[in-house]
Parts: structure tokens; sequence; C-alpha cells
């Protein structure tokens, strides 16, 4: 490569923006240079890569910069077959991806254009041209980002409730569906638990139905606090919530069942000008290994367990413990009890 006249002296800018880090892969010595210095001016995070496979191996990387630029003839392997590879990994967010060549036929642009390639100069290339299209590209980033938070507030917005930011009924039966493929797979156990506030009617008719959304936003709060990371609370309606704990024996879900309960028990909550005492009783149902059906009836055997909860003076637990009938043709093929209450 012949570095001579090949980049025309500017002067530049030393004003530096948000340090955008770039890949910069140049194998000549000059080059890599006088690159990463009119980088470096501009407001970039310059990392170079002196080859194909050192920038390909930069790509990879966990933190990798979501620009590149990329010489066309390395050794190791070229810049179009970099460019061709990050495409193929199909990574978001998107990297862009600029190629330095002294190539000027038109087939071997629209070879590298091809393999994936945003942009191109060809050398000897001005400087402030490479700097017009680095700017371009960082438009074109940026306008990605915003698409993608406006794609994942969509997400959110259509798998959470709007108002205690859980998920939302239809999600957390979906996360339900998947957890019970997921016991009978692995050969895991799950619990369900469904948890009802008690006496809420009685905050909306005396303090409001505004106090009464400050609750629920805190029983929100207090679930999540009590929950493992991997734990599914969502609000299945009402003042009324599902909670899904993969992993959980029947002992597991009721302990995790109980940390619940003690942190909305323990202190009041906030409800307008006065704070509230607030309980909630929960009913527990259980599967050392669950198959495909037994979605509707873990849900129906919680909501049997929360009603005797509820029944036997609220602010407890219950637990739904099946037995298989020893008579074959009875009705009762499963007689439910309810223990620990």
């Amino acid at each position: 490569m012949e570095p001579n006249g090949a980049i025309q002296s500017v002067r530049l800018s030393s004003e530096l923006g948000d340090s955008l880090p770039v890949l910069v892969a140049e194998d000549n010595p000059i080059f890599q240079s006088m690159l990463k210095s009119m980088l470096t001016k501009w407001g970039y995070a310059v990392r170079m890569a002196h080859n194909g496979l050192e920038a390909w191996e930069a790509m990879q990387a966990p933190d990798a910069p979501r620009l590149a630029v990329l010489d066309w003839m390395m050794p190791y392997m070229d810049g179009v077959e970099v460019c061709r590879r990050i495409r193929a990994v199909a990574r978001e967010p998107y990297v862009y991806v600029l190629l330095l060549t002294a190539k000027t036929e038109s087939a071997d642009l629209v070879e590298g254009m091809e393999a994936g390639a945003d942009d191109y100069l060809t050398k000897p290339f001005n400087a402030q041209e490479l700097r017009v299209r680095l700017r371009a590209g960082r438009r074109i980033l940026d306008l990605q980002e915003q698409l993608m938070q406006a794609r994942e507030a969509l997400r959110v917005q259509a798998t959470h409730d709007a108002l205690t930011s859980l998920l939302n009924r239809g999600r957390v039966l979906e996360i339900l569906h998947g957890e019970i493929a997921r016991s009978e797979r692995e050969l895991r156990p799950l619990s369900v638990l469904m948890v009802d506030l008690d006496h809420f009617k009685r905050i909306n008719d005396t303090r409001g139905h505004q106090a009464g959304d400050e609750v629920l936003r805190e029983a929100s709060r207090r679930m999540k606090s009590a929950m493992r990371e991997y734990d599914s609370p969502g609000r299945y309606g009402g003042e009324e919530f599902l909670i899904v704990l993969p992993g959980c024996a029947a002992r597991d879900g009721y302990a995790q069942a109980e940390r619940v309960r003690e942190a909305f028990a323990r202190e009041p909550f906030p409800a307008g000008p006065e704070p509230v005492a607030v309980t909630c009783s929960i009913g527990v149902s259980s599967r050392d290994v669950c198959t495909a059906e037994d979605a509707d009836s873990l849900i129906r055997e919680a909501d049997e367990a929360l009603y005797a909860a509820k029944h036997n003076g609220r602010n407890r637990v219950a637990e739904f413990a099946r037995q298989e009938s020893s008579t074959p043709n009875s009705e009762l093929a499963n007689l439910a009890s309810f223990s620990r209450a």
C-alpha cells in the first residue's frame, strides 16, 4: 500500500463528543497511525486491529464496537470476509461497516456492498470525506437505537400491566406454560402461588381509588423484592396476582409464599395521607414433575387453596395437597386437603 498523498492534510477539530467506540482494521502502520490520530481527534474511542483475523475476533467480543472501518486487503482475512461474517451472525445492535479500498472496478464495489458493507471509500480519500461518512454512520446507529428503544417499549406495553409494571395476565400465563414444558422436559418441580390482597375493596371505598392504586403498586414492589430473580409474578386480575416459581417443590413453594406474606404484613402501606395495614392470603399448588395438561389444574388448585386461606381467617398461606384415591372409579380421583394454613 502506498500512503504517500493518500490522505490530504486538513485542519481537524479537537472537539470531542460522546466517545463512540470504533474498530479500525488496517495492516499498514502509517495508515494505522493516521487513522487513529484523526478518529481520536474527532471524538471516537479507537480500537485497532492489524489484520482481518484480529478484526473478526474483536467483533465477537461482548463489548464489540458498533462502528467498524475495515481495509479491504488485509492478511489472514480480507475486509469483505470480515463484513460477511458480521452480517452472518445478525448481531444486535447493528454494526455499521465502512470499507476502505483501492479497488475502483464496479464489480468489486458491488461485491463489497453485497457482503454487507454500508458504505465505502476509495483510496486516496479526503479526511473530511471520511469524517462525513462516519458521521452518517453514527446517525444511522442513533436511529437504530431509537427504533430498538421504541420496540422494547412496545414489547413492555404488550406484556406488562400498566399500573403495577408486573407481567400482565396473558404474559404470566405464557410463562407458566413454558415452565410446565421445562418441568416435563427436565423433570424439575414447579410451584404456583395465587396471591390476593385482604379487604382491598375496603381501601377503595374508604380512601379512594388513587389510594387503592398506590397500594397495588406497593404490593407489586414488595412481591418482587421477595422473589428470586427468575420467578415470574404477574397481575392476574384486580387485586389478585399469580406467581410462577420454577424449580420449587411444595415445601419451597410454601416457604416462598410465606416470604411474600411477611413482606406485606411487615409494615403499613403508603395510601394517601395516612399509611394503611395491608395483608394478603396466598394459595400454593405444586408438582414434582409437570405434564402438558397441568396449567389449568395448577391455577385451579392454587385458587382453591387461596379460598381456604381466606376462609380460615386471611393473612395466611394455604397449600393444596393432592392425594391419589384408592377407588379408581370414584368421582373423587384426587382428594384436596389444605395444610400448613
